[in-house]
């Protein structure tokens, strides 16, 4: 089997477990949020990797830099989503802390990419 250049980054790699911690997170929220803020925050969080994977196939520097850029937004979109679930009381402050602390880790090692990219 074919491992791809996306799968190799460790920055991927944690938006995919993140991605599936974040459908776990999900299964507590009532289920009226199905087509609402569940969808959103799934759709934010599985974006985070998807554009990982889509830019580690474009030809220039400039053009992979921006699909990481996308990712990030994507990450922000995921802490705002996170701090919505937080304020309906979908989830309790020891998964809002830990979740943002995930994010922190993902936005950081998504700057750090960008950058290392752009050199």
């Amino acid at each position: 089997m074919h491992i791809y250049s996306f799968e190799k980054l460790e920055t991927w790699q944690k938006a995919r477990v993140f991605r599936k911690e974040i459908y776990i997170l999900v299964r507590k929220f009532p289920k009226e949020e199905i087509f609402g803020l569940t969808s959103q925050i799934k759709r934010s969080a599985s974006s985070i990797g998807d554009c990982l994977a889509e830019g580690s196939a474009r030809i220039t520097a400039k053009d992979k830099a921006h699909f990481v850029t996308m990712s990030y937004s994507s990450a922000i979109e995921t802490v705002n989503h996170i701090i919505g679930a937080h304020d309906l009381g979908y989830i309790d402050s020891d998964d809002y802390n830990s979740f943002r602390l995930k994010l922190d880790e993902l936005t950081n090692k998504l700057n750090a990419l960008r950058k290392s990219i752009l050199k």
